[in-house]
């Protein structure tokens, strides 16, 4: 198992709102929805920003994207999936800063370290 964890930021000249309803209700279900992009991942992931403080994280980001995937095989799958390029990549620009995300691909934790209710 591998994952794609993903730092994003919105366009320029997008409220953070409006990044966030276009990255629930039409980005998340548009991978979904899309059988040639969804049967590459295991699990997609959303995570917004906590509204609790401001102070708690980077500002200039937005959110984190984590998507699961079986190995490094579905990734370069999903990213040379035409339907990627066709669908997928116009929405990124719709609504991303492409130019300013920070992405990498991660192995199984090596140090799995459970809190005591075990999440």
């Amino acid at each position: 198992m591998i994952k794609l964890v993903c730092f994003v930021k919105r366009k320029p000249g997008m409220t953070r709102e409006e990044f966030y309803d276009h990255w629930l209700n039409h980005h998340g279900p548009l991978i979904a929805n899309t059988p040639e992009l969804a049967r590459h991942l295991v699990r997609y992931e959303q995570h917004r920003r906590t509204a609790y403080a401001d102070w708690m994280g980077n500002e200039e980001f937005d959110g984190i994207t984590i998507q699961w995937m079986t190995g490094p095989e579905a990734f370069e799958a999903f990213i040379n999936e035409p339907t990627y390029l066709e669908v997928l990549a116009p929405d990124e620009e719709r609504f991303l800063d492409r130019d300013g995300l920070v992405w990498m691909i991660t192995d199984e934790p090596v140090v799995p370290i459970a809190g005591p209710t075990g999440a």
